[in-house]
Formats: C-alpha cells, structure tokens, sequence
C-alpha cells in the first residue's frame, strides 16, 4: 500500500509540474469549456415568459453548476492514447510495472488541481456580475455532489478510455469520440436541462448513461430534487459496462499491437 501511494504522489507531482508550464494553455482549456455560461444567458432569456418551471434565477445556477462539473469531469484521453498507438510510444509504457492508464489518470487529476484556482476565480467573477443567483448549497449536497461528480469523472473518462481502444484498429478511434459526443452534447443537460425534455424523451434517456456525467450531479449541487438511488445506481452500473468492455478490447488490442504503425 505505502508503495502504491509512493507511485502516485511521483506520477501526480510529475505531471501537475508539466501541466503548470502550460498555464497559459490550461487556461484556454478552461475558457473552451465556458458554453454553458453561454447557454445560461439564451435560457434566461427564454425562462422570462414563464414557459418552464425553472425561474431565470434556476437556471442560471443550473448552468454554473454544468459549467462546474464540466471542469471536474472533463476528458481527452482518447487523443493521447490514439497518439501513442499511431506513433509507438506506447511500448515504453508497456515495459513499465505499471498499467499505462495511470499515466493518463494523474495526467488528468494534475491538470484539475492546475485548473482549480481559476475556475474558482471564473465562479466570483459569476457572483459578481449576478449576485442573484448566490446560493450556498447544503453540507449533505455539497458531499454528494462531489461524489457524484468523481464517479461521473470516472464514467467518462471509461467510456473515452473504451473508445481509445480502438486505436488497435484504427488509426482514428478519436472518429467515434466526436460521434459519440454528439449525444453527450444534447443529452447530458449540457444543452438543457434534462427536466425541460419531453417527458416521453425523459423516460428514454435517463436509462443512458448521458444525463448521469452532467445533470445529475449539477442537479444535486443546486438542490434540485433527484433520484439519488437510481442516479447512482446507474452511474455505477454503466462504469461497470464499460470497464468490461474496456478490459476485454484491451487484452485483445494488445495481441494487435506491434509497436510503430500497430
């Protein structure tokens, strides 16, 4: 155990040093990934008329909260590992005594800790220009937010690191990424709150695992009322699915791979 958490500390202080000699770069990261503070002001505006339940104020706090969750749970292993595939990099990390997916996830958990100063700076500057949105969400709901949004984290880094698989295959797994994120983008409550879908599209999609890695949780955080038993349960679930799938293209991938140009 001592020599597990020796191994993390090393890869984390390892890649949060790289990471914070591209701050500059970090923070376009962060300012791409502002869309749902886009989105926030097109359903003010349209929340004015009183065609939804939600008031101007609930949805503005719904967006910040999105916009949160998007900082913690946000993934681009697909890239870095169909670009280790293509170029051969990938065989040095195989002679490791380490499975190569560390590497990604403290590359991806050093870039959050780089991240979280100015994300915290983005949400005052929020309260600020908006004060009546402040709210301060329970204990209960904090903990649970958290919770939530690490396992969605979890989620969608699998469901990605799934898809990077196919980099055995082809030379373009990140393809099925970018269709893949077509459906993430309009039914994980990126775009709009899942609450507003039809109520016929509700009941389909919240068996996907799409609303569960934004909605979910940024329902929890502004206290919006929520299934916590069945969201959960299927967050688990769909980790379990994918984690099966992705340990099965894996041992296949491997037999495949033949170093430069596998």
């Amino acid at each position: 155990m001592k020599r597990f958490f020796r191994k993390a500390l090393t890869l984390l202080s390892v890649y949060y040093a790289y990471t914070i000699e591209y701050r500059a770069e970090v923070i376009l990261w962060l300012l791409s990934n502002s869309l749902p503070i886009i989105l926030m002001g097109v359903w003010i505006e349209a929340a004015q008329g009183g065609r939804f339940n939600l008031s101007p104020v609930d949805f503005a706090r719904y967006f910040l909260a999105v916009f949160i969750v998007r900082q913690i749970t946000v993934t681009w292993v697909v890239w870095q590992f169909e670009d280790e595939i293509v170029q051969g990099k990938l065989s040095p990390r195989l002679l490791q005594p380490i499975d190569p997916v560390w590497h990604h996830v403290a590359s991806h958990i050093a870039e959050r800790m780089a991240r979280f100063p100015f994300t915290l700076l983005l949400i005052v500057v929020f309260f600020l220009l908006y004060p009546q949105a402040f709210w301060v969400p329970k204990i209960a709901n904090f903990l649970l937010f958290l919770l939530a949004s690490v396992l969605a984290f979890v989620l969608r880094f699998i469901m990605q690191y799934s898809f990077a698989m196919l980099a055995f295959w082809t030379e373009r797994a990140s393809a099925v990424e970018n269709f893949w994120f077509l459906f993430y983008l309009f039914l994980s409550g990126m775009i709009a709150p899942v609450e507003v879908f039809p109520e016929s599209v509700r009941a389909i999609v919240l068996w996907t695992p799409f609303p569960y890695m934004i909605d979910f949780p940024a329902n929890i955080l502004i206290g919006s009322p929520v299934d916590l038993t069945r969201g959960f349960s299927l967050i688990v679930g769909w980790i379990l699915v994918f984690l099966g799938l992705n340990r099965l293209l894996w041992r296949r991938g491997l037999k495949r791979y033949s170093g430069m140009g596998a």
